[in-house]
C-alpha cells in the first residue's frame, strides 16, 4: 500500500524492463512493515541529469538506486562520493543529505566479492580476468583489488574504459597486477562477465571458455534470466559459477543502510523475493 506516507525510492536506468530489485525490495519492505518503495523509472541517458536532479526535489524520496546505463554519468552530478565511487569511476546508489547535497556510493563490486565469498572463493592470490570496463565491471575488479586478488586482466570493447580503470587501480591499488588481455578464461581463477552481453538468447558469449574447468570461477552480472548462455556454458565444463542475481542479494543490505531503511540478510531478502 501506497501511502501519502511512503518514503520513495527510484530505480533509474533504460531500459529498465529487466530489473529484479523491485521483486526484492517490496516485498521485504511490506514483510517488515516498512512504509517505502522502489519505483522503477525508466529514463534516457539525454534526459538523466534532469531527472536525477528533479527527483531529489521530492520531500519524500529516501534515495535513488542507479543502474545502467547511468552509473558512470551520475558521478559528475554528485556533491559527495566514497572512495568506492572514487575508484570504480562509478556510482549506483545516491541520498540526499539534510543540506541538499547529493552523496553517492557503489556497491556493486562489494556485493560480488561477499558472493564470492560466500560460495567458498579465495580472492587473496587470485588471478582474475574482468571482461568489462564500465560501471559495474569497474566496480567488481576494485572490489577484488580490495580484497587482495593478486592481479586483475581487463577486457573491454572501448580501449579508453580499460585504460582508465587501469590507471585508477594503479593508483589505489599499486601491489596489484593490473594488464589488458583478451576475454579468455583459460588459466584465470575467476572470469567475469560485466557486460550486457546475456540478456538476449542471441547474444555471443562475452569469453571463450575453451580450456575452462573447475578451477576456473565463472562469475556473471546480467539478472534478465538467472541461467544465461555463458553459465549454462560454464557449468557444463565444471566451472563453479556465481549468477548474477547473487550479487544483487548481497548488495541490497547495503543499499537499505545507506537508505535508513535498516538492516537484512541475504537469507532474509531470498525467503521474501518475488522474482517469478
Amino acid at each position: 500500500m501506497i501511502r501519502g506516507t511512503t518514503r520513495l525510492i527510484a530505480h533509474l536506468g533504460y531500459p529498465i524492463d529487466a530489473v529484479k530489485a523491485p521483486m526484492i525490495y517490496n516485498p521485504f519492505f511490506e514483510h517488515r512493515g516498512i512504509d517505502a518503495v522502489v519505483m522503477p523509472m525508466g529514463v534516457t541517458a539525454d534526459a538523466y541529469a534532469v531527472v536525477l536532479k528533479a527527483l531529489f526535489r521530492i520531500t519524500n524520496i529516501a534515495g535513488a538506486v542507479v543502474t545502467m546505463p547511468h552509473k558512470i554519468t551520475t558521478v559528475a552530478l554528485l556533491d559527495h562520493h566514497t572512495d568506492a565511487v572514487r575508484i570504480a569511476g562509478s556510482c549506483n546508489a545516491v541520498v540526499r543529505g539534510s543540506d541538499g547535497a547529493l552523496r553517492g556510493d557503489m556497491f556493486d563490486g562489494e556485493g560480488f566479492v561477499r558472493g564470492l565469498k560466500r560460495r567458498g572463493f579465495e580472492c587473496k592470490g587470485a588471478s582474475c580476468l574482468v571482461v568489462g570496463a564500465g560501471g559495474v565491471g569497474s566496480a567488481i575488479a576494485a572490489a577484488l583489488a580490495a580484497a587482495g586478488v593478486a592481479s586483475i586482466s581487463l577486457h573491454d570493447l572501448n580501449p579508453a574504459a580499460s585504460a582508465g580503470l587501469r590507471e585508477r587501480l594503479g593508483k589505489h591499488f599499486p601491489g596489484v597486477e593490473v594488464r589488458f588481455a583478451p576475454p579468455r578464461a583459460a588459466g584465470f581463477a575467476l572470469a567475469v562477465n560485466a557486460t550486457p552481453l546475456g540478456m538476449k538468447l542471441t547474444d555471443p558469449l562475452p569469453m571463450d571458455l575453451t580450456g575452462a574447468g573447475p578451477s576456473t570461477f565463472v562469475g556473471e552480472v546480467v539478472m534478465k534470466q538467472e541461467v544465461t548462455p555463458l553459465l549454462r556454458a560454464a557449468r557444463e565444463l565444471g566451472c563453479p559459477t556465481q549468477l548474477g542475481t547473487d550479487m544483487l542479494f548481497e548488495q541490497i543490505p547495503l543499499y537499505l543502510e545507506f537508505f535508513g531503511l535498516g538492516r537484512a540478510t541475504p537469507e532474509e531478502l531470498r525467503a521474501v523475493a518475488q522474482l517469478g
